[in-house]
């Protein structure tokens, strides 16, 4: 069974920055690719990142391009998601993914193309 912790979320105000930590975990588990995703109250999860791990290609969401950047991590599947320059609309629960099948890059900005997922860690950027 796969385990998927996020940590690393907390209040910030806007223009701060904080890194979110994600680690997968699982007797054979090695992950393909890591994506982070968030939800706002009231709206749908959206993209927001997403690494592969053997060639180290990134994706991000518009919104967050320039602003934020996702890492891999020296420990086996583990990544970080460095946020800057925060705005009040990151406000969200933001949710870390992992894979060890590849379905594509197709759907690395699709919730259905992830198999593990965390608890999430809240981010609150205040004005």
């Amino acid at each position: 069974q796969v385990q998927v912790v996020e940590s690393g979320g907390g209040l910030v105000q806007a223009g701060g920055s904080l890194r979110l930590t994600c680690t997968a975990s699982g007797r054979t588990f090695s992950a393909v690719r890591m994506g982070w995703f968030r939800q706002a109250p009231g709206k749908e999860r959206e993209f927001v990142a997403a690494i592969y791990w053997n060639s180290g290609s990134e994706y991000y969401a518009e919104t967050v391009k320039g602003r934020f950047m996702i890492s891999r991590g020296n420990a086996k599947n583990t990544n970080y998601l460095q946020m800057n320059n925060l705005k009040p609309e990151d406000t969200a629960v933001y949710y870390c993914a992992a894979n060890q099948r590849s379905y594509g890059t197709i759907t690395t900005d699709r919730a259905n193309g992830y198999d593990n997922w965390g608890r999430g860690t809240q981010v609150t950027v205040s004005s």
